[in-house]
């Protein structure tokens, strides 16, 4: 079940509802908030726990207690109906706005980064995304320049007056990284990194979870839940394509994971439609439909030059081409009562 505080609950109270919780047997998992405290408890029989609730509910500064039989506990949409918008220092992901992140796959050097940034910004972008570290299939790819690319994504988006996210792939890094980027993005092949996501649940830095290839809704709001139950709440998910007998495509872009999300999780749900499709020219295409069915962010690959690019030039878009595409977003996004 989940106990949820009232506004402004002292730290006495919270440590009432805490110990009490704790004799009868539960595991505590508290996540304090600016404004509230919300409590999970884990771990006793059903039939203890109407009791518990009601008497939980009784005490004048408990809000709510509800219970949750769902695997995932925090991410369900029990927990916040509103919906979550996660505060990126200022940008909002979540809410009214769609929050455009776009980038180049990989930070290959400074001008290279600067200038797909530059255009990036001018057309309404303000998160920046680059690779400092790159997962490949094969070892022999390139696997990306590590701090020094860390270090080009923050001046640069300084500069520029954007946020950073980028890609962490190991637990022993995410102190290193949270140095630098304002969103840690876990991709596809670390959603069930559980060590990795524990650590990401151990800071305060937005977290975006990028959905496992092979993985099903539930096992994506379960990797969610290994971060804030960690007491990290910024976490916002992301549909990149999951993997069919389709081959035209890289992956299969599963838009309908979006409403399908929504209705479950309280959690922001970002778009990658340059990993979905692999393919440029169907880019802007899913990038309206994403919009269309309440994605709250697109995450964007944008390359000066995509002929050149070390990594995954066949799906990234000029950076003329971005400008573009970000116009013929807005009517699509009025549409539906959302701004850019």
């Amino acid at each position: 079940m989940i106990v949820v505080m009232v506004r402004g609950a002292s730290r006495e109270q919270i440590e009432d509802v805490e110990k009490r919780i704790q004799d009868w047997g539960y595991g505590v998992h508290p996540i304090y908030g600016e404004e509230r405290t919300v409590i999970g408890a884990v771990g006793v029989p059903e039939a203890d726990k109407a009791r518990y609730m009601e008497s939980l509910e009784a005490l004048p500064y408990v809000e709510q207690v509800l219970a949750i039989l769902r695997p995932y506990k925090f991410a369900s949409r029990e927990l916040h109906p509103e919906g979550t918008v996660v505060d990126v220092k200022g940008v909002m992901v979540g809410g009214s706005q769609i929050a455009l992140m776009a980038g180049p796959c990989t930070v290959e050097t400074y001008e290279q980064t600067l200038e797909s940034a530059q255009a990036c910004r001018a057309a309404g972008a303000t998160i920046l995304r680059g690779g400092a570290f790159k997962p490949s299939t094969s070892p022999y790819s390139f696997q990306g320049h590590g701090e020094a690319a860390l270090k080009i994504l923050r001046e640069i988006a300084d500069k520029l007056e954007m946020r950073v996210i980028t890609e962490v792939m190991d637990p022993r890094n995410v102190e290193m990284v949270c140095q630098y980027a304002d969103i840690l993005q876990i991709g596809t092949r670390n959603m069930q990194n559980y060590d990795l996501l524990r650590e990401a649940g151990r800071v305060q830095t937005p977290v975006m979870i990028k959905r496992g290839m092979w993985a099903k809704i539930e096992e994506w709001l379960q990797a969610a839940e290994y971060v804030l139950l960690g007491g990290n709440p910024n976490v916002m998910l992301c549909e990149r394509g999951i993997r069919t007998f389709e081959t035209y495509t890289r992956n299969t872009l599963d838009l309908s994971a979006v409403p399908a999300v929504k209705e479950l999780s309280h959690l922001p749900v970002v778009i990658d439609p340059s990993q979905g499709t692999g393919k440029r020219s169907l880019v802007e295409a899913m990038c309206k439909a994403a919009v269309a069915v309440g994605a709250d962010g697109l995450l964007i690959e944008v390359h000066p030059h995509p002929e050149q690019a070390l990594k995954d030039g066949p799906q990234s878009l000029t950076t003329a081409d971005f400008g573009g595409l970000v116009e013929r977003l807005r009517p699509v996004a009025a549409a539906v009562g959302r701004q850019l």
